[in-house]
């Protein structure tokens, strides 16, 4: 576990707590996660970025968690590693606490991907004999798992930890529990069962198997009155009418966080923009609540905007640095929360690993000293020569197959006055570019016709729109 101490006025909002950790580390996908605040070891409540945080923060200390908010249906398309291994972390955590249980093959497979990730390609020298029973690969280790993994490490050959990652998160994503958000609750008829809020719906459990799905394109509504919750289900081609479906939470407070959590992802994953809040004042019914950050697809369009160098960090279990060309380095502890007068600061646990991009502060007294961006160079003197000879002999190989390279082959002068005055110049013919939107192969030969290839790609966009009173879902 690790933490960072920040200070912030006594007013502030959850949005700017959360912008300050993520600028502590180095973070630009940070849509999809969240601060929040613990009420008891099996209770949690996102921090809504709009409000103060004294007022969602109750008790004397105020102790946040940096957590994964909307797990992503396809980890692929995130731009970062930095990002994706974030969100291996956190699926290590769900994991090792028995939220997202998996069989003893996935264990294997996923726990040879974290040692491979962590700890790099297996050496007979550097590893030795039972080397991953330090790192915590699942909850009741046992010896058969570790010899597992292990055997399924050492086949692994010139695997980078980011691709890994990737392997990890391509698994992962498969099991059932995936980004599955859980909530205690009953039917009418006070069976107990299972809430899960994801990315496509919402899931009934019942021992711990599923026994119902409601996905987002069936739901009209969701609403909640004391601590019923109820969701209106669209009329099947089999049904004539509209049904809605009632389900008992515990109390007022866990039935309108149910609501929350199916507002949030509804609107993070099937809306494509999100309305800005009405400046009128006038009476409104029910709760004024509204998911205000950027949606799914908000968030990929700005990560394909990311143009900056790969943030470097160093993996947990490993401490290897990564030759990316980045800053300085800071470190990450954990720390309990102080009020003050003023200022108060919060400790925020994540699990362990150091990041690039010192944050700067205006109260040093509060803070641990950070490294500075010497450290780097310190890292690399405690490397082997062997090491930083084999690095730049490798840097040489690339040059030198570059340079050694064959240039594609283009027509030449001739050819392209020969095709300067046919008709189908236009089309690609003797290698030159057609027209916006349609490519063709080469030619075969002179004897032979050319055969044209036309791709067209259309994207359907679909218009989303949701309402809210009681919050209506219209798909």
């Amino acid at each position: 576990m690790t933490s960072i101490i920040l200070s912030i006025i006594k007013h502030a909002k959850g949005q700017e707590l959360f912008s300050k950790v993520c600028d502590h580390l180095n973070l630009l996908e940070k849509d999809y996660f969240g601060l929040t605040h613990w009420e008891s070891p099996s209770s949690k409540t996102w921090i809504d970025p709009a409000k103060e945080l004294r007022k969602q923060a109750t008790g004397g200390k105020y102790e946040f968690t940096f957590n994964v908010r909307f797990y992503p249906p396809d980890p692929a398309q995130l731009t970062e590693d930095l990002t994706r291994y974030c969100l291996c972390l956190q699926l290590r955590k769900d994991i090792m606490s028995g939220v997202l249980p998996c069989s003893f093959v996935t264990l294997s497979l996923l726990g040879s991907y974290t040692v491979q990730s962590e700890l790099g390609e297996y050496d007979p020298e550097t590893h030795g004999e039972d080397y991953v029973k330090d790192l915590n690969l699942a909850p009741g280790q046992t010896k058969e798992l570790e010899e597992k993994v292990m055997e399924l490490h050492r086949t692994y050959r010139s695997m980078s930890p980011a691709q890994a990652d990737m392997l990890y998160l391509e698994n992962a994503k498969k099991l059932a529990m995936y980004g599955v958000d859980l909530h205690q609750a009953k039917d009418l008829e006070g069976v107990d069962i299972t809430l899960g809020v994801c990315s496509s719906g919402l899931m009934v459990y019942k021992d711990k198997l599923r026994i119902n799905r409601f996905p987002w394109p069936k739901v009209l509504k969701i609403s909640y009155k004391r601590s019923s919750f109820f969701i209106k289900i669209r009329a099947s081609e089999q049904e004539q009418y509209e049904s809605t479906i009632g389900f008992k939470l515990p109390n007022y407070k866990a039935a309108k966080k149910l609501w929350k959590v199916c507002v949030e992802h509804h609107t993070f994953f099937r809306v494509s923009t999100v309305e800005p809040p009405s400046s009128r004042r006038f009476l409104v019914l029910g709760s004024k609540f509204r998911y205000s950050g950027r949606t799914q697809a908000q968030s990929r369009q700005a990560s394909s905007m990311i143009d900056r160098p790969a943030p470097r960090f160093t993996r947990s279990a490993s401490k290897r640095l990564s030759r990316n060309l980045d800053g300085g380095m800071c470190d990450v502890r954990i720390h309990h929360a102080t009020r003050t007068n003023n200022t108060f600061s919060s400790s925020v646990p994540f699990v362990p690993f150091i990041l690039s991009n010192p944050c700067h502060h205006n109260n040093p007294s509060t803070l641990l000293p950070l490294p500075t961006a010497s450290c780097a160079l310190w890292q690399d003197f405690d490397k082997p020569n062997e090491d930083l000879l084999k690095h730049h002999a490798s840097i040489s190989e690339l040059k030198r197959t570059f340079m050694e390279a064959v240039p594609e082959s283009r027509p030449s002068e001739w050819d392209k006055r020969l095709s300067t005055h046919s008709p189908f110049r236009t089309l690609g013919v003797n290698g030159q570019p057609g027209a916006d939107g349609v490519r063709f192969s080469p030619a075969l030969s002179q004897n032979q016709n050319c055969k044209v290839k036309r791709f067209i790609k259309a994207r359907h966009c679909r218009s989303i729109t949701n309402t809210f009173r009681d919050i209506n879902l219209k798909l």
